[in-house]
């Protein structure tokens, strides 16, 4: 399994219109993606694709989150995802 980390640089976090950019981009992707918060076990990762649960994560600000996901195009996806995230869409 891949993972990659990535602090979120949206100014209002993953809400709203950041969280529907990266959720129409993990839809899209040819791997599952999950996400979590920095520290958590991977066992509570969230499906990256599911807007109520990135809405539900609650990530902030500076926050840092996991990324993972498994296949052919694992690495590939997670690069694009970490863009996003590392792209502050309220500017």
């Amino acid at each position: 399994m891949k993972e990659r980390t990535a602090t979120i640089a949206s100014r209002v976090g993953l809400h709203a219109r950041p969280a529907a950019i990266f959720v129409e981009a993990a839809a899209e992707l040819p791997v599952d993606v999950t996400i979590s918060m920095q520290g958590e076990p991977a066992e509570d990762a969230l499906d990256a694709s599911s807007i109520l649960s990135l809405m539900g994560l609650g990530a902030a600000h500076g926050d840092v989150v996991v990324l993972r996901a498994e296949g052919d195009g694992a690495d590939e996806a997670l690069e694009t995802l970490v863009q996003i995230l590392e792209t502050d869409h309220d500017a």
